[in-house]
Protein backbone atom coordinates (compact mmCIF):
# COMPACT_ATOMS: atom_id res chain seq x y z
CA UNK A 1 0.00 0.00 0.00
CA UNK A 2 1.55 3.60 -1.11
CA UNK A 3 0.85 6.65 0.47
CA UNK A 4 0.74 10.55 -0.10
CA UNK A 5 1.01 13.75 2.43
CA UNK A 6 -0.08 16.94 1.74
CA UNK A 7 3.50 19.02 2.63
CA UNK A 8 0.73 22.26 1.64
CA UNK A 9 -2.87 22.10 0.79
CA UNK A 10 -3.91 24.06 -2.07
CA UNK A 11 -6.72 25.74 -2.21
CA UNK A 12 -10.32 24.17 -1.19
CA UNK A 13 -8.20 20.27 -1.96
CA UNK A 14 -10.53 17.48 -1.47
CA UNK A 15 -11.23 14.06 -2.04
CA UNK A 16 -14.40 13.53 -5.03
CA UNK A 17 -15.65 10.85 -7.20
CA UNK A 18 -19.09 10.41 -9.34
CA UNK A 19 -20.81 11.05 -5.62
CA UNK A 20 -23.38 9.60 -3.88
CA UNK A 21 -26.69 8.37 -4.94
CA UNK A 22 -29.74 7.30 -3.79
CA UNK A 23 -29.74 9.31 -0.88
CA UNK A 24 -31.39 12.62 -1.30
CA UNK A 25 -34.31 11.62 0.44
CA UNK A 26 -32.57 11.59 3.50
CA UNK A 27 -31.18 15.23 2.34
CA UNK A 28 -28.00 13.84 1.70
CA UNK A 29 -26.59 15.79 -1.83
CA UNK A 30 -24.85 14.49 -4.22
CA UNK A 31 -21.43 15.75 -3.85
CA UNK A 32 -18.80 14.18 -6.63
CA UNK A 33 -16.83 16.24 -8.83
CA UNK A 34 -17.51 19.53 -9.58
CA UNK A 35 -16.48 18.93 -13.15
CA UNK A 36 -17.09 15.49 -14.21
CA UNK A 37 -16.26 15.57 -17.62
CA UNK A 38 -12.47 16.32 -15.89
CA UNK A 39 -12.37 13.74 -13.21
CA UNK A 40 -13.57 10.86 -15.90
CA UNK A 41 -11.03 11.80 -18.25
CA UNK A 42 -8.68 11.43 -15.70
CA UNK A 43 -9.66 8.31 -14.76
CA UNK A 44 -9.64 7.25 -18.42
CA UNK A 45 -6.18 7.96 -19.23
CA UNK A 46 -5.10 5.94 -16.25
CA UNK A 47 -7.28 2.84 -17.42
CA UNK A 48 -9.23 3.11 -13.89
CA UNK A 49 -12.65 2.22 -12.97
CA UNK A 50 -15.01 4.82 -13.25
CA UNK A 51 -15.84 5.63 -9.94
CA UNK A 52 -12.09 5.72 -8.89
CA UNK A 53 -11.31 8.83 -6.53
CA UNK A 54 -9.28 11.76 -7.05
CA UNK A 55 -7.92 14.80 -5.30
CA UNK A 56 -9.84 18.20 -6.63
CA UNK A 57 -8.50 21.39 -6.03
CA UNK A 58 -9.71 24.94 -6.69
CA UNK A 59 -7.61 27.54 -7.97
CA UNK A 60 -4.00 26.60 -6.76
CA UNK A 61 -3.19 22.95 -6.85
CA UNK A 62 -1.45 21.09 -3.43
CA UNK A 63 2.01 19.99 -2.98
CA UNK A 64 2.44 15.78 -2.86
CA UNK A 65 4.88 13.83 -1.63
CA UNK A 66 4.07 10.01 -2.77
CA UNK A 67 5.85 7.31 -0.70
CA UNK A 68 5.42 4.21 -3.21
CA UNK A 69 5.63 4.13 -6.89
CA UNK A 70 2.36 4.68 -9.14
CA UNK A 71 0.70 6.80 -11.92
CA UNK A 72 -0.68 9.78 -11.60
CA UNK A 73 -2.43 12.33 -14.04
CA UNK A 74 -3.25 15.99 -14.26
CA UNK A 75 -6.68 17.14 -15.78
CA UNK A 76 -9.18 20.34 -15.61
CA UNK A 77 -8.13 23.72 -15.06
CA UNK A 78 -5.01 23.94 -17.13
CA UNK A 79 -2.00 24.71 -14.34
CA UNK A 80 1.84 24.26 -14.66
CA UNK A 81 3.14 21.30 -12.29
CA UNK A 82 6.62 20.40 -11.72
CA UNK A 83 7.79 16.75 -10.58
CA UNK A 84 10.95 17.11 -8.25
CA UNK A 85 11.53 20.50 -10.66
CA UNK A 86 10.80 18.96 -14.01
CA UNK A 87 7.81 20.57 -15.32
CA UNK A 88 5.06 17.51 -16.25
CA UNK A 89 2.54 17.83 -19.09
CA UNK A 90 -1.41 18.13 -18.61
CA UNK A 91 -3.53 15.03 -19.31
CA UNK A 92 -0.56 12.71 -19.96
CA UNK A 93 0.36 10.13 -17.35
CA UNK A 94 3.31 10.25 -15.62
CA UNK A 95 5.70 7.98 -12.99
CA UNK A 96 6.08 8.58 -9.64
CA UNK A 97 8.91 6.81 -7.75
CA UNK A 98 9.23 7.00 -4.14
CA UNK A 99 9.57 10.26 -2.37
CA UNK A 100 9.11 12.08 -5.83
CA UNK A 101 7.57 15.29 -4.69
CA UNK A 102 4.45 16.92 -6.93
CA UNK A 103 4.19 20.65 -7.16
CA UNK A 104 1.27 21.95 -8.53
CA UNK A 105 0.93 25.85 -9.44
CA UNK A 106 -2.49 28.07 -9.63
CA UNK A 107 -4.70 27.49 -12.50
CA UNK A 108 -4.38 29.47 -15.29
CA UNK A 109 -7.60 29.51 -16.52
CA UNK A 110 -10.93 27.21 -15.37
CA UNK A 111 -11.52 26.72 -11.54
CA UNK A 112 -11.23 22.81 -10.71
CA UNK A 113 -8.39 20.69 -11.30
CA UNK A 114 -7.86 16.90 -10.63
CA UNK A 115 -5.08 15.08 -9.84
CA UNK A 116 -5.66 10.86 -10.42
CA UNK A 117 -3.69 8.14 -9.43
CA UNK A 118 -3.82 4.52 -10.35
CA UNK A 119 -6.77 2.65 -8.94
CA UNK A 120 -7.84 5.76 -7.24
CA UNK A 121 -6.81 7.29 -3.70
CA UNK A 122 -8.27 5.06 -1.55
CA UNK A 123 -10.37 7.21 1.60
CA UNK A 124 -13.15 5.44 3.21
CA UNK A 125 -16.32 4.88 1.72
CA UNK A 126 -18.92 6.74 3.26
CA UNK A 127 -22.81 5.89 1.76
CA UNK A 128 -21.02 4.32 -0.87
CA UNK A 129 -19.01 7.25 -2.07
CA UNK A 130 -15.71 8.77 -0.68
CA UNK A 131 -16.68 12.24 -1.54
CA UNK A 132 -15.66 14.47 0.87
CA UNK A 133 -18.67 16.35 2.35
CA UNK A 134 -19.09 17.55 5.72
CA UNK A 135 -21.44 16.53 8.39
CA UNK A 136 -21.55 12.73 5.96
CA UNK A 137 -17.83 12.75 6.22
CA UNK A 138 -15.45 13.72 8.75
CA UNK A 139 -14.40 16.77 6.87
CA UNK A 140 -14.52 18.98 3.88
CA UNK A 141 -11.63 19.67 3.01
CA UNK A 142 -7.28 17.96 3.04
CA UNK A 143 -5.24 19.69 4.94
CA UNK A 144 -1.39 20.62 5.01
CA UNK A 145 0.45 17.28 6.40
CA UNK A 146 -2.96 14.81 5.66
CA UNK A 147 -1.99 11.78 3.98
CA UNK A 148 -4.24 9.30 1.99
CA UNK A 149 -3.78 5.76 0.68
CA UNK A 150 -3.17 4.47 -2.70
CA UNK A 151 -2.44 1.08 -4.33
CA UNK A 152 1.38 0.47 -5.29
CA UNK A 153 2.12 0.46 -9.13
CA UNK A 154 4.61 -1.93 -9.19
CA UNK A 155 4.90 -1.92 -13.34
CA UNK A 156 4.86 1.04 -15.36
CA UNK A 157 4.00 0.46 -18.82
CA UNK A 158 3.65 3.81 -20.39
CA UNK A 159 1.39 3.88 -23.00
CA UNK A 160 1.89 7.78 -23.75
CA UNK A 161 -1.81 8.74 -23.61
CA UNK A 162 -2.63 11.95 -23.78
CA UNK A 163 -5.67 14.51 -24.29
CA UNK A 164 -5.61 18.24 -25.63
CA UNK A 165 -6.64 20.36 -22.61
CA UNK A 166 -9.68 22.10 -23.29
CA UNK A 167 -9.69 26.30 -23.09
CA UNK A 168 -12.04 28.98 -21.57
CA UNK A 169 -11.12 31.58 -23.12
CA UNK A 170 -13.93 32.74 -25.34
CA UNK A 171 -15.01 36.23 -24.03
CA UNK A 172 -18.77 34.63 -24.12
CA UNK A 173 -19.21 30.72 -23.37
CA UNK A 174 -22.48 29.31 -24.24
CA UNK A 175 -24.39 27.30 -21.20
CA UNK A 176 -27.08 24.75 -22.01
CA UNK A 177 -30.38 24.72 -20.45
CA UNK A 178 -33.68 23.28 -20.28
CA UNK A 179 -37.00 24.98 -19.23
CA UNK A 180 -37.35 23.96 -14.67
CA UNK A 181 -40.72 23.21 -13.39
CA UNK A 182 -41.45 26.75 -12.38
CA UNK A 183 -40.26 28.30 -15.57
CA UNK A 184 -44.02 29.18 -17.31
CA UNK A 185 -44.36 31.22 -14.23
CA UNK A 186 -42.49 34.13 -15.78
CA UNK A 187 -43.93 36.91 -17.74
CA UNK A 188 -43.04 36.86 -22.14
CA UNK A 189 -40.55 39.69 -21.07
CA UNK A 190 -39.14 37.91 -18.41
CA UNK A 191 -38.59 34.79 -20.58
CA UNK A 192 -37.03 37.19 -23.21
CA UNK A 193 -34.30 38.47 -20.70
CA UNK A 194 -33.06 34.90 -20.88
CA UNK A 195 -33.01 34.35 -24.48
CA UNK A 196 -31.25 37.77 -25.28
CA UNK A 197 -29.15 38.89 -21.99
CA UNK A 198 -25.80 38.02 -21.03
CA UNK A 199 -25.03 37.02 -17.84
CA UNK A 200 -21.92 37.05 -15.12
CA UNK A 201 -20.62 35.18 -12.78
CA UNK A 202 -20.38 36.48 -9.16
CA UNK A 203 -17.74 36.36 -6.60
CA UNK A 204 -19.98 34.25 -4.54
CA UNK A 205 -19.15 30.84 -6.21
CA UNK A 206 -17.93 27.14 -4.45
CA UNK A 207 -19.32 23.75 -4.15
CA UNK A 208 -22.98 24.79 -3.46
CA UNK A 209 -23.73 27.71 -5.28
CA UNK A 210 -22.93 30.00 -8.12
CA UNK A 211 -24.82 33.28 -8.05
CA UNK A 212 -24.55 35.45 -11.26
CA UNK A 213 -24.42 39.09 -10.95
CA UNK A 214 -27.43 40.24 -12.79
CA UNK A 215 -30.84 40.04 -11.30
CA UNK A 216 -34.12 39.59 -12.93
CA UNK A 217 -37.12 41.26 -11.13
CA UNK A 218 -40.17 39.41 -10.36
CA UNK A 219 -43.04 38.80 -8.60
CA UNK A 220 -43.38 35.16 -8.88
CA UNK A 221 -45.85 33.69 -5.85
CA UNK A 222 -44.17 31.37 -3.05
CA UNK A 223 -43.85 28.03 -3.55
CA UNK A 224 -43.36 24.73 -1.02
CA UNK A 225 -40.58 23.34 -0.70
CA UNK A 226 -39.44 20.89 -3.75
CA UNK A 227 -36.78 18.69 -4.88
CA UNK A 228 -34.11 20.51 -6.31
CA UNK A 229 -30.85 18.99 -8.64
CA UNK A 230 -27.05 19.91 -9.09
CA UNK A 231 -27.86 22.80 -12.26
CA UNK A 232 -31.29 23.54 -11.02
CA UNK A 233 -31.20 27.65 -11.26
CA UNK A 234 -33.65 29.05 -8.69
CA UNK A 235 -34.87 32.44 -8.98
CA UNK A 236 -35.22 34.37 -5.67
CA UNK A 237 -37.64 37.12 -4.90
CA UNK A 238 -34.98 39.78 -4.70
CA UNK A 239 -34.42 38.80 -7.93
CA UNK A 240 -31.21 36.94 -7.76
CA UNK A 241 -30.65 34.07 -10.11
CA UNK A 242 -28.36 30.98 -8.18
CA UNK A 243 -27.32 27.82 -9.95
CA UNK A 244 -27.47 24.89 -7.38
CA UNK A 245 -24.07 22.86 -7.78
CA UNK A 246 -22.88 19.77 -6.26
CA UNK A 247 -23.18 20.11 -2.36
CA UNK A 248 -26.21 21.57 -2.81
CA UNK A 249 -28.83 21.33 -0.53
CA UNK A 250 -31.86 18.32 -1.55
CA UNK A 251 -34.55 20.78 -1.66
CA UNK A 252 -35.54 24.23 -2.24
CA UNK A 253 -39.05 26.78 -1.39
CA UNK A 254 -37.54 29.44 -5.17
CA UNK A 255 -39.03 28.72 -8.24
CA UNK A 256 -37.05 26.22 -10.33
CA UNK A 257 -36.94 28.69 -13.86
CA UNK A 258 -34.20 27.07 -15.61
CA UNK A 259 -32.36 23.35 -15.12
CA UNK A 260 -28.86 22.91 -16.61
CA UNK A 261 -27.65 19.92 -18.84
CA UNK A 262 -24.70 17.96 -17.32
CA UNK A 263 -22.27 19.16 -19.41
CA UNK A 264 -23.66 22.62 -18.83
CA UNK A 265 -22.64 22.30 -15.07
CA UNK A 266 -19.19 20.64 -15.87
CA UNK A 267 -18.98 23.80 -18.13
CA UNK A 268 -19.92 26.23 -15.67
CA UNK A 269 -17.99 24.56 -12.96
CA UNK A 270 -14.89 25.89 -14.47
CA UNK A 271 -15.98 29.83 -15.20
CA UNK A 272 -14.11 32.16 -12.89
CA UNK A 273 -15.75 35.58 -11.73
CA UNK A 274 -16.63 38.19 -14.07
CA UNK A 275 -16.71 35.48 -16.80
CA UNK A 276 -19.66 35.66 -19.03
CA UNK A 277 -22.30 33.26 -19.97
CA UNK A 278 -24.96 33.35 -22.06
CA UNK A 279 -28.32 30.95 -21.88
CA UNK A 280 -29.08 28.72 -24.79
CA UNK A 281 -32.40 26.87 -24.25
CA UNK A 282 -32.78 23.44 -25.52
Amino acid sequence: MGEVKLLTSGFRTSIQDQGRFGFAKFGVPRSGAMDLDSYNRANLLLGNDENSACIEFAFQGPVLQFFEESVVVLTGANVIAFLNGDEVEMCSPFKVNVNDVLKIGMCKNGVYGYVGIMKGFLTPLVLGSRSFYSPVTDTSLLKSGSKISYKKKEVFTPKFSSISVSKLHEKLIKIEVLKGTEFELLSRSQKEVFYTSNFTISNTLNRMAIRLVEKLENQLPSMLTSPVLPGTIQLTPAGDLVILMRDAQTTGGYPRILQLTESSINKIAQLRMGKQLKFILS
